[in-house]
């Protein structure tokens, strides 16, 4: 099993997961390698859910021989991903390779950098929300490359809680987390499981993971 249980979240650990997050680090990897990392961590991580956290079931299968007993994933129909615009959009690629056929939805947030950080936090500005139906039977995974302190992600949950009607688990996939937003989205969302590639050391005065990858959308969509 390469998904390890720390206090506040679960940790990739597979090889290629690590292998592609250290070259998503590296300050030297241009753009369209970014963006290919991200798309590519997504569907390693897509991967490592379905692996550790969906289960299978006994199904007949006929070959062109004789039947026999094979295994299918249950449930990859019903999956729902959100995208937390805009740095989660390659990352979202990459999932939808592992998944598919899953419903996708769309929050666009940021946090209001001019207004600063207090005790831990920011201004959180939800732009635009559209998600899918979600049910009982759904496995929810909602993206964003980067966990700073915890302020965009509590919010984006926040709507996802209040227009879901129950969910089957509820999934915070991120590359990069720092300690203080694990902690602050455990607290204030006990219901999700939190995922990451990587917990990094601290977040800096301005709220930036370090040692981190820096701001993952304008790397990825060269808006710096």
């Amino acid at each position: 099993m390469t998904i390890e249980d720390r206090d506040d979240a679960h940790l990739i650990t597979h090889a290629l997961a690590k292998d592609t997050l250290s070259r998503l680090r590296d300050v030297e990897t241009e753009q369209v390698a970014f963006r290919k990392g991200l798309v590519k961590l997504g569907r390693i991580c897509g991967y490592e859910i379905i692996d550790g956290a969906m289960e299978t079931e006994y199904v007949p299968v006929e070959t062109p021989l004789e039947e026999t007993t094979g295994e299918r994933v249950r449930g990859l129909d019903d999956v729902v991903i959100i995208n937390v615009l805009r740095a989660a959009t390659p990352f979202v690629e990459g999932l939808l390779k592992a998944f598919p056929r899953a419903k996708q939805g769309v929050i666009s947030a940021g946090r209001d950098e001019e207004a600063g950080m207090t005790d831990g936090e920011f201004p959180i500005t939800i732009d635009y929300v559209k998600l899918p139906e979600i049910g009982p039977d759904d496995t929810v995974i909602v993206a964003d490359p980067m966990l700073a302190t915890g302020s965009t992600m509590c919010a984006v949950l926040g709507h996802v809680l209040d227009e879901a009607d129950g969910f089957e688990d509820l999934f915070v996939l991120s590359a990069v987390s720092a300690p203080d937003g694990l902690v602050r989205v455990s607290e204030q969302v006990p219901e999700a499981d939190l995922l990451t590639v990587a917990i990094d050391d601290r977040l800096d005065d301005d709220g930036f993971i370090v040692p981190g990858l820096g701001d993952a959308g304008d790397r990825a969509f060269r808006t710096v």
